[in-house]
Order: structure tokens, then C-alpha cells, then sequence
């Protein structure tokens, strides 16, 4: 039976909250008893392989299809279609009428949102300037590279200004440099109090961009919460290079550790770095180069949802 939303409690600490979120379609369970709490203001990463039920569970976040069981409450409504003027939302398949002009088009996704017509050509204006798409404005979108196209439906997401922005696999299917920019636009969004999450299969943009992140796999929300608790999850890697080859120092290595060339790598043992540092210096290893890194948040998912859902992030979605 399908939770109404009022089970969520205080609801307006967040600026997205799900609880226990189940979809099935038939005999296929989709997303199964999916939670999350997104932060107002954060940059929200939803981090899964193709197939995880990312999207589903963004469209279920959004009102636009109902959740078999579970609850929602997105800025702090508890119908998520009473907040759609408050909300860019980007989807997985892109979609602009090829023969209307770049203006145009951002005009009229605001116009869906609220915004007139005038409005919103006022606005296209201002921010295809700012991307340096000035001089497209008034070509037809057929014309645009696949790149410009993108951020063209992504300035038409943010035209009438969202308090929260949803943006399914935005960066599928760019360059290096379109995907740079529009990282840089999402910082920009989130700099001026909007709200950001979105899914991706690519670890690295989550990385870099993300305070708190949803790791999913197979439907199910394998962990939650703030990048370096996902990072702390695994201990840090030492890299060691010593100019002594064998000698009472070894026993300060554990067994588990692994030749790379000239390094021995290891974890840090749970006692830190001081007592390794002791043994090796009072057995003569001569220590050439000692590194300590932080787990990356790869890592963490690999240890967190399995290799074989690290293995399918490599999978572009169907476009």
C-alpha cells in the first residue's frame, strides 16, 4: 500500500527527501526501498551503473510517475507536481524541435515554468551570452553541434530560475570540454543557493562535484550520505619504496601487502602511519619514498556495491 508523504517527518530540514521509494512494473521491481535526504543548496550525486534505477527513482522524486510504496517530499511539498514551477528538470532523452531558434526554445521550456514569453527571450539572451552562444541565438537548433544543442536544453532546465535542478545523465555523450563547462555551470547554480542532483554512471564527476552522494546498484541504495564517509569506508593506501631489499623491518609489512615495481602497497594498519614509520627507521629499511593516499571515491564503490556494478559504470546509457 502506497506510505502518504506526511510520514516523513520534518520534511523541511531537507530540500528532497525519499523514504523506503519501491517501483515495480509488472513482475520487475525497479527500485526497491530506495531513502535519501538531500541538503537545500548541495550539489547531490545519484551514482549507479545503467540500469540501477536512477532514472526511475528521479521520476518517481519528481512526481512524474507514483511510487508503488514510499514516500516523498520534495521542497517541502508533500505533492512533488505542487513544487514543478520551483524545479528544472533535464532529462535522460534530449528533445528540442530542430527548426526553432536557440532563443526560442530556452523561452519557451520557461514559458512551461511560468515565465512569459518576453521573459524568457530576455533571459535565453542573457545566459547564451554568458556561454559564449551569443551569436546562436537565432539559428535554428539543427544547426548547433551536439555540445551546444545540450547546453541549450540544459539553459532552458534553468531559465526561470529553479530552486531545485534535476539533471539525469547530463553529461552522457560530451566532450571533455562541453562537460567541463557544464560542470562549471552547475557549481555556478548551486553558488547561487539552487539546489543540484544529479545521476551519473561517471565516477569522476560525482568526485569532484558532489558533497553527498546515493550509491545505487540493482534498485537498491547500497550507501548514502557525504562523499568522505563513502571514502572512509576503506582505509588510506600506503605506497612504500625502501633501498633495503629484506630485513627485520619486513614483519611492519603486512602479509596482505603487494609488490608494484620498486613499491610495496598496502593499507595503513589500524594502529597509523607512527608505528610503521618506528619499525622501518629501527630496521634499517631506508625509506626512499613513503606515501600515504586517500582512498578515491572508485574505491569506495567498488567495495561498497561490488566490481561487477563498478565494471557496468564503464556502460554508456542508450541515447
Amino acid at each position: 500500500m502506497l506510505r502518504h508523504a506526511s510520514d516523513i517527518r520534518h520534511c523541511s530540514d531537507w530540500a528532497v527527501e525519499a523514504k523506503d521509494l519501491v517501483k515495480d512494473f509488472g513482475e520487475t521491481r525497479a527500485v526497491d526501498g530506495v531513502s535519501l535526504a538531500v541538503p537545500a543548496g548541495s550539489i547531490y550525486g545519484m551514482l549507479g551503473p545503467n540500469g540501477a534505477g536512477k532514472t526511475t527513482t528521479l521520476r518517481m522524486l519528481l512526481g512524474i510517475i507514483d511510487p508503488s510504496s514510499g514516500s516523498r517530499c520534495v521542497l517541502g511539498r508533500n505533492r512533488p507536481l505542487d513544487a514543478a514551477r520551483e524545479i528544472g528538470y533535464l532529462p535522460e532523452e534530449r528533445g528540442l524541435y530542430p527548426a526553432m531558434h536557440s532563443r526560442d526554445a530556452i523561452a519557451f521550456m520557461g514559458a512551461l515554468r511560468g515565465l512569459s514569453l518576453k521573459e524568457g527571450r530576455r533571459r535565453a539572451d542573457e545566459l547564451l551570452a554568458a556561454h559564449d552562444l551569443g551569436d546562436w541565438g537565432r539559428k535554428p537548433i539543427r544547426t548547433l553541434s551536439k555540445g551546444m544543442a545540450q547546453t541549450v536544453q540544459l539553459l532552458g532546465t534553468i531559465v526561470h530560475r529553479p530552486r531545485l535542478i534535476v539533471l539525469d545523465e547530463p553529461f552522457s555523450g560530451l566532450d571533455a570540454i562541453n562537460q567541463a563547462r557544464l560542470e562549471g555551470l552547475i557549481r555556478r547554480e548551486a553558488d547561487q543557493g539552487a539546489t543540484i542532483i544529479f545521476s551519473t554512471h561517471v565516477i569522476a564527476h560525482a568526485e569532484r562535484l558532489c558533497e553527498r552522494v546515493a550509491i545505487i546498484a540493482k534498485g537498491k541504495v547500497a550507501f548514502e550520505g557525504e562523499v568522505d564517509e563513502a571514502r572512509a569506508t576503506l582505509r588510506p593506501i600506503v605506497r612504500l619504496r625502501t633501498r633495503s631489499d629484506d630485513g627485520a623491518w619486513r614483519s611492519a609489512i603486512p602479509e596482505t601487502a603487494r609488490r608494484e615495481g620498486a613499491e610495496w602497497v598496502f593499507e595503513l594498519p589500524s594502529t597509523g602511519p607512527e608505528p610503521l614509520l618506528k619499525a622501518l627507521i629501527d630496521g634499517g629499511a631506508g625509506i626512499e619514498t613513503l606515501a600515504i593516499e586517500r582512498p578515491g571515491l572508485h574505491d569506495a564503490f567498488v567495495a561498497i556495491a561490488g566490481s561487477a556494478a563498478a565494471a557496468a559504470l564503464n556502460e554508456e546509457p542508450a541515447q
